[in-house]
């Protein structure tokens, strides 16, 4: 936690987290647009926030894009937010920004976690059902995981596996793993509150997630694990609300289980 504050005790350094936590998944060019700072500078911070890994980066293609990585904000909170607090504060923080008009735009979710473990043995984790149900519960997932074949899930634990319509979109052992997401099923129109026509709507949205794995460039660390939700068609989408909080927790059960803990109650 020391890199986490010493990161962020820099005013430049709190900027470009706020120019991500507006707009995640920005190139350098994009970050320095308005900026009193030069190239290299934003750099130089761009490097600090990375080494306290509240920082991330992807390559999408020839780009090089920055993504927030909430992880570390999310342990600190975890330390000294007591969980009755929370949806507290979170009420707060919503009216806040709601009065102010500066609700935050997140067209996609990243989360970036380093495991103490393998590569073989993350993507065995995200791929064996003797695995998933420990950290996602025994709802899910099920599949072969051959590209093209379905992922399937139940919505209840006692129940049957059910076809939701999610595809592998690429399995890579050991490196990537991608499958489209489901959409929004009935027991989300309650849980939203949402009217016939808004949840007909919001049920054309097909998005997908991707589980991106390397080692990390510290070897203490182990692995490096880059989980990718996108394909939401606004930062309105009830899913990107629901999958954001959801992945946090599910992505920390299944660290700790690797690393020998239990897995967080409840998953």
């Amino acid at each position: 936690m020391d890199a986490v504050f010493k990161a962020l005790g820099d005013a430049s350094r709190r900027r470009l987290l706020d120019r991500l936590n507006a707009r995640n998944g920005q190139s350098l060019r994009e970050l320095c647009e308005g900026l009193e700072m030069s190239r290299q500078a934003v750099s130089k911070h761009l490097a600090v926030l990375a080494g306290a890994n509240l920082v991330s980066s992807v390559r999408h293609g020839r780009r090089k894009l920055h993504y927030l990585n909430p992880v570390p904000l999310h342990e600190i909170a975890d330390r000294w937010i007591g969980q009755y607090e929370r949806g507290r504060l979170d009420a707060l923080a919503a009216l806040k920004h709601s009065l102010e008009g500066t609700t935050m735009s997140k067209p996609e979710f990243v989360y970036v976690t380093y495991i103490q473990t393998t590569a073989a043995k993350l993507y065995q984790a995200l791929t064996d059902p003797g695995f998933t149900r420990i950290y996602f519960g025994d709802t899910g997932p099920e599949s072969t995981w051959e590209v093209g074949t379905p992922v399937r899930w139940k919505s209840d634990p006692a129940g049957e596996f059910e076809e939701l319509g999610q595809r592998v979109l690429e399995a890579e052992p050991g490196k990537r793993l991608s499958y489209t997401w489901h959409t929004l099923q009935p027991m989300h129109q309650e849980m939203f509150g949402l009217t016939d026509e808004e949840f007909a709507e919001a049920r054309k949205e097909r998005s997908r997630v991707t589980f991106d794995i390397e080692e990390a460039e510290v070897p203490e660390l182990g692995v490096k694990l880059t989980l990718t939700h996108d394909g939401f068609d606004s930062a309105d989408s009830k899913m990107l609300e629901g999958v954001s909080g959801g992945w946090v927790m599910i992505l920390s059960s299944l660290k700790t289980m690797l690393e020998g803990g239990k897995p967080l109650s409840g998953q």
